[in-house]
């Protein structure tokens, strides 16, 4: 049983550690404080809550900009497109 629990803890920390890469990023002073006060108060470091934010805010990110980039695409005329009247008229909704 310990065998087991030791090796998931390795496993889990070999995953999370195994390829990372540095990013360095500027952010105004009062933020920096906050992330440190926040480390200060937790014991983890500030970059943890740094990654813990991105991971959490970058899927709507891509989302948001796919969606910007679609709509750009309709704009340019590049995506073909149909009216709803028509939309409903093919599925037999028109009535």
């Amino acid at each position: 049983m310990w065998a087991e629990s030791l090796w998931g803890a390795v496993v889990g920390f070999y995953a999370v550690y195994m390829s990372t890469a540095v990013l360095s990023v500027r952010l105004p002073e009062e933020l920096k404080r906050r992330l440190d006060d926040l480390g200060n108060r937790t014991g983890r470091p500030a970059t943890f809550y740094v990654r813990e934010a991105v991971e959490s805010y970058i899927d709507d990110l891509e989302y948001a900009y796919t969606l910007k980039a679609e709509a750009e695409a309709v704009r340019r005329g590049e995506v073909k497109t149909r009216r709803l009247n028509e939309i409903a008229a093919s599925l037999g909704l028109d009535d």
